[in-house]
């Protein structure tokens, strides 16, 4: 009986022993490693992927499609699981249109995961998933597409990698256009397939900026452009095109031209907007600010007139005018009209120094026009404490300083509008609000700029520099420019910018283009280089917008 008590008590004991390590089990994997098993668990049975939130669109100011983003996928490999790695490699660079050389490296890789190919389009990368390779997947992805090809090009930037802006536009409206990266998860069964798909993070749509462009003066723009760089081969060129009684850039080209979906080949010089990033002495085209700066000091009138020598000499300098000649009297009109330097640099010694050096910071020069773009170089201005005996002897013909061409479109619109200088205007709406026109502030008289205008009439008539540029049905202002390229300490005398801005109808502005070319070859002369390709734009952007002839 003992015995048997004795084996009872044994096997309780045993039984108890074993429901006290069971407990004890459970209390340790549900208390204390509980946490842990269970995130272990989670992490074996979902997946994390990112969703990208689309960049959003730019668009012209009729609302065409600029630069959009759509959904695309990343091409990966898992290398250790792909079998057939040369057959692997053949099947995807054929649909993927790479060197079959450079997957199969991919392919190859020693480490467990391996980029083939980023940003490719849904359908091109659903032809690679059909091919269902062990070892090769697809990730969430967006690619930056231009549907309007080379227009605007590098207006509009570039996008890099990991879709932030590089350049234009892109770079710098980076905050409004980026959108913001969601998360989902795939939740899978024990058996490793999915089951459901989770949103634990939505994605965010960046908002659309429109334009102020108008595609259609943008094509012609450009149109223009291209017949300069063919018959002139200079090293680059821009043009812009505004309505100066807005401010709004109607459009903005440069040449040679950049596909912002296809740069990868480009350099950072093609990429650049000369419009508002190239540093260059405007020489003649400058002359009408000081001219108007003695008017407005009320030195001279329009018809004033002068007795002025073959040359003249400030400091050590001697300055010439273009063409050869006599002795000669010149009212301010024809100074400005036949751009004498000789003619110019008088005035601009009546002006003097310090009003001079006053003018030209109130003209904008020497500092960033406002304009809504990135990177807007400021010229190169010298401080009235830097003038050396012979700088009023540069100043007033345009030299001895560097503009942009987006400075002197500022300046001259404020001559075409009646005096008031603004930001020029190249976003119109940002989301749904649209960017209201800026006051501005007034830099002459609305009688001095009439004045103005009128003179620059005569740089189109018979004996101006730009007489063979005209315009049925309309009167045209403007002035040329000739400047020799500055370096190594002076002046190339082979390389030149040859320019020219002007506006229609002459009183009643409602257009305004600039043409500057850099370095142009066989012709160098602002009235036969840019001019011609003023009057092209000038001919078809008038009736375009419907500007009555006069």
């Amino acid at each position: 009986m003992r015995l048997i008590e004795r084996r009872i008590g044994l096997l309780f004991a045993g039984f108890l022993l074993c429901f006290l390590v069971i407990v004890s089990r459970a209390f340790w994997l549900q208390g204390v490693q509980g946490a842990k098993l269970s995130a272990e668990a989670i992490s074996q049975q979902t997946e994390s992927v990112t969703v990208p939130g689309l960049r959003g669109n730019v668009l012209d100011r009729s609302g065409n499609l600029l630069a959009a983003s759509e959904d695309a996928a990343t091409i990966y490999a898992t290398p250790y699981q792909v079998k057939d790695k040369p057959k692997a490699a053949k099947e995807i660079a054929a649909i993927l249109k790479l060197k079959q050389k450079e997957v199969l490296e991919a392919l190859s890789e020693e480490s467990g995961f391996a980029y083939i190919a980023h940003k490719v389009p849904l359908t091109t990368a659903t032809k690679v998933e059909k091919l269902k390779i062990e070892g090769i997947g697809l990730l969430p992805d967006s690619r930056r597409v231009y549907p309007q090809g080379e227009m605007a090009g590098q207006v509009l930037g570039v996008v890099g990698s990991e879709n932030q802006g590089l350049t234009g536009i892109e770079q710098g409206e980076q905050s409004v256009l980026a959108g913001s990266d969601g998360e989902e998860r795939i939740v899978r069964d024990a058996l490793g397939d999915p089951i459901r798909l989770e949103t634990a993070k939505p994605a965010k749509d960046g908002e659309s900026i429109q334009l102020t462009i108008d595609p259609v003066i943008q094509q012609e723009t450009e149109a223009a452009l291209a017949g300069v760089g063919e018959k002139y081969s200079p090293k680059g060129a821009t043009a812009i095109v505004v309505d100066p009684r807005t401010s709004e850039i109607l459009a903005m080209a440069n040449w040679p031209p950049v596909n912002p979906g296809e740069f990868e080949e480009a350099t950072n010089e093609e990429l650049m907007n000369q419009a508002t990033g190239l540093n260059y002495e405007p020489g003649s085209t400058f002359k009408a600010f000081t001219v108007a700066a003695a008017l407005e000091e009320k030195l001279v009138t329009p018809s004033t007139e002068f007795t002025l020598p073959p040359s003249i000499r400030v400091a050590d300098r001697t300055i010439k005018d273009a063409e050869e000649r006599g002795t000669e009297n010149m009212t301010v009109a024809q100074i400005l009209a036949k751009s004498s330097n000789v003619g110019a640099v008088t005035i601009g010694l009546k002006v003097g120094a310090t009003s001079f050096s006053r003018w030209i910071e109130k003209f904008g020069f020497g500092k960033q026009t406002g304009i809504q773009f990135p990177n807007e170089q400021l010229g190169i201005v010298p401080k009235l404490s830097q003038y050396s005996g012979s700088t009023m002897g540069n100043l007033p013909i345009g030299q001895g300083l560097a503009v942009t061409p987006i400075q002197m479109v500022a300046a001259y619109t404020a001559i075409a509008n009646g005096g008031m200088l603004r930001p020029p205007q190249l976003i119109k709406r940002i989301g749904e609000t649209p960017v209201h026109e800026p006051k501005g502030t007034r830099m002459i008289k609305p009688q001095t700029a009439a004045q103005i205008r009128e003179m620059l009439e005569g740089v189109l008539a018979a004996g101006g520099t730009a007489s063979e540029v005209t315009v049925p049905g309309y009167t045209l202002a403007g002035k040329t420019g000739t400047a020799q390229v500055a370096e190594n300490g002076g002046y190339s005398e082979t390389k030149y910018i040859a320019s020219f801005i002007g506006f229609a109808p002459a009183q009643n502005p409602q257009l305004l283009a600039a043409v500057i070319v850099n370095q142009p070859q066989g012709e160098i002369y602002g009235g036969s280089v840019a001019a011609p390709a003023f009057g092209k734009i000038a001919e078809f952007a008038l009736p375009y917008l419907g500007v009555p002839q006069e």
